[in-house]
């Protein structure tokens, strides 16, 4: 006795469209740099490259691709200048750099970056034990880059971290972070990632604080969004900040980097699990999520550690 089995199709989401959504956004990749930076080994500079490569291949176009910080400091990250070299990505694609100081901006425009990032804290306590200064000190060491960008006719782009509650001193005020953000754009800056450093925003934070920052005159397309899922909410602060017109989102394939702050952290948002969801919202990307996940299931490998991403472990299974 014989019978036939149909082939099990290929898992994709469904598309459901919901009104008010954009139609297209940009995934911001941060695997590169923020990912690869809390690795407790070195990654060689070759493997650096080729996920690059093969990001880019799978349709990314928003990379940040490393951090001219002290090798002190991050030695994950030693490499920088070695690894512009070495790429030689379409000129089409987004390339960011992240500069921390007058020091890092030097080394970013000898290597050729084409866009820079900067990095301040909405908190006293993180200045102090990750930057090292004070929340003033961070904009002073930031504004050189600005204007060292904007000078050499280059985009900047700014963080903003424990924009949504720190370890030490508990919940941050959206007023505090929406005069930090208008000191960053005063300062000359195009556009601010908000960053949820430890993973505790909800939904309703999420709203609250993007309100503070619309009624200062902040435009939604000048603002992006950095969820770490640590409580499991990284997507559905995602949705909330689609219904309020953010277009922006980073996030890390495989769910890359963590953060040493919170206990049980699990990392960046998983580039896979974002597009999952934005596509069955039938909102485009440009993302082929099956060539990002063997990426992630590559890196995963160079690594030698499976990848916490949700949707790269379905996907994966049934392959």
């Amino acid at each position: 006795m014989t019978s036939d089995i149909a082939a099990t199709r290929r898992p994709a989401p469904h598309v459901h469209r919901r009104p008010g959504l954009p139609a297209a956004v940009r995934v911001y990749e941060v695997g590169p740099r923020d990912g690869l930076q809390a690795e407790t080994t070195v990654v060689p500079t070759s493997a650096k490259a080729e996920f690059c490569r093969r990001l880019v291949a799978a349709g990314v176009t928003e990379l940040e691709l490393t951090s001219f910080v002290s090798p002190r400091w991050i030695p994950q990250l030693a490499d920088a200048g070695e690894l512009l070299a070495e790429l030689e990505l379409p000129g089409d694609i987004r390339q960011v750099v992240l500069a921390p100081n007058r020091r890092g901006l030097d080394r970013a425009l000898a290597a050729g970056a084409t866009e820079l990032a900067v990095f301040v804290s909405a908190t006293e306590t993180f200045a102090d034990k990750n930057l090292h200064t004070t929340v003033d000190g961070a904009l002073d060491s930031a504004r050189p880059v600005v204007d060292g960008a904007g000078a050499h006719g280059l985009a900047s782009r700014a963080y903003i971290s424990m924009a949504f509650g720190d370890p030490w001193e508990g919940a941050v005020d959206t007023g505090t972070v929406a005069d930090i953000a208008e000191r960053l754009f005063d300062m000359g800056v195009d556009s601010i990632s908000l960053g949820d450093t430890i993973g505790v925003a909800t939904p309703g934070h999420v709203h609250d604080l993007l309100d503070t920052l619309f009624a200062r005159g902040v435009r939604p397309e000048s603002v992006a969004v950095h969820f770490h899922d640590t409580y499991g909410q990284a997507l559905a602060n995602v949705y909330a900040a689609l219904t309020a017109g953010i277009t922006e989102f980073d996030s890390a394939a495989g769910g890359l980097g963590r953060c040493p702050y919170a206990a049980g952290a699990t990392g960046n948002l998983a580039t896979e699990d974002l597009v999952w969801m934005l596509h069955g919202l039938g909102i485009t990307t440009g993302i082929d999520l099956d060539a990002l996940t063997a990426t992630s299931r590559w890196m995963a490998g160079v690594l030698g550690r499976p990848s916490p991403s949700r949707v790269v472990t379905a996907l994966a299974s049934t392959s």
